[in-house]
């Protein structure tokens, strides 16, 4: 795997992007020694690819990305996929994923894809405006599909909008569900406290609630969302989600804006699936919050976005998007990582 650059954290290095608040001062000063080292993943062809998640595919890895397709509509996006070696370099053509089944004369509006294996089958987990010609809160849904290779390209197949499950609204827009295999079939967790978990019932478009736990977790860097799959884990899943929150940092004229912040969490391997433990503060890489000079897509933000990761025993690389314009790698020590993490009661 690439060089590993041991991470060290200073006031002194961190200065230009503190804020004048509590908050910014504690997120941005951490000394997490088992946060290793960082990589910026290059996509021939689409240099402001973003959000990417990843997983190990054959004798490589897999990384899907998102583009912003049409710059006169910023909700006009697509997924593409690409190849890596061991060393996360690309090494293929990028592809971009044809997601339109049967042309209705409305674009893409393909959200952050999650890709995971179950056994040997490859899935995405995305969300879309499919059905909707004018943009619309209610008009994304989360889909599930499977993905086909065939003389090294990726094919979409079996496309299922789930749009039927407890809580559904039409002015509530769906993303960032939390997918993870159990008994060998998909389960998806809708949202992180409470951990409300769906089973889909593929064909019928609708997702049963099978589980629902709630615990005292204090996290004061916004509500808890989905982020990268979850991976069993020994005797738990192993997962990470990401928040957000609106605070002020020398990113952006120094205005309050958004800041985006990744944390680990871990839940039982078995129903009820609570959350047992996660992480104390944000996971915050050396590169994590420099560089910000991009013009917004949708509104003003400093993000750092987990999407997939994979884990070989002692180390983690979790796929990241930085800023809506970037794709990148942090590799954690696993132990060190799984050490900070504290219990929810």
């Amino acid at each position: 795997m690439f060089k590993v650059i041991s991470i060290i954290f200073t006031l002194l290095a961190f200065t230009p992007i503190i804020a004048q608040n509590s908050e910014s001062l504690d997120c941005f000063c951490y000394n997490q020694e088992w946060v290793l080292e960082t990589k910026q993943i290059h996509i021939p062809g689409y240099p402001h690819a973003f959000n990417p998640s990843i997983v190990k595919w054959k004798n490589n890895y897999l990384l899907s990305f998102r583009i912003v397709a049409d710059m006169k509509d910023k909700f006009t996006c697509r997924i593409g996929l690409v190849k890596l070696d061991e060393n996360f370099n690309v090494i293929n053509k990028p592809q971009l994923l044809d997601t339109v089944e049967v042309d209705t004369g409305i674009p893409p509006r393909i959200d952050d894809a999650r890709l995971i294996l179950n056994n040997d089958q490859l899935w995405m987990i995305y969300a879309d405006n499919k059905k909707d010609i004018k943009v619309t809160a209610g008009g994304f849904r989360v889909y599930l599909g499977q993905l086909i290779e065939e003389n090294g390209q990726f094919i979409l197949l079996n496309q299922e909008c789930l749009s039927k499950f407890e809580g559904e609204k039409k002015t509530v827009r769906e993303k960032n569900w939390t997918p993870f295999i159990y008994n060998q079939e998909i389960l998806l967790a809708y949202s992180l406290n409470p951990h409300r978990i769906f089973s889909p019932i593929i064909g019928l478009g609708e997702c049963l609630t099978i589980t629902e736990t709630e615990g005292n977790i204090f996290w004061p860097w916004g509500t808890l969302r989905g982020g990268t799959p979850a991976l069993l884990n020994g005797d738990h899943y192993l997962g990470f989600f990401h928040s957000s929150i609106d605070m002020e940092s020398s990113f952006l004229s120094g205005k309050k804006h958004a800041h985006y912040f990744m944390g680990a969490y871990t839940f039982s391997s078995e129903p009820p699936f609570e959350i047992k433990m996660i992480s104390p503060k944000p996971i915050i890489g050396q590169t994590f919050y420099q560089g910000n000079d991009y013009t917004p897509y949708w509104k003003p933000v400093t993000v750092v976005f987990p999407c997939g990761f994979i884990d070989d025993g002692q180390f983690i690389w979790i796929s990241y998007g930085k800023h809506d314009h970037e794709c990148w790698i942090v590799k954690l020590n696993k132990t060190g990582l799984m050490e900070s993490l504290v219990p929810v009661i």
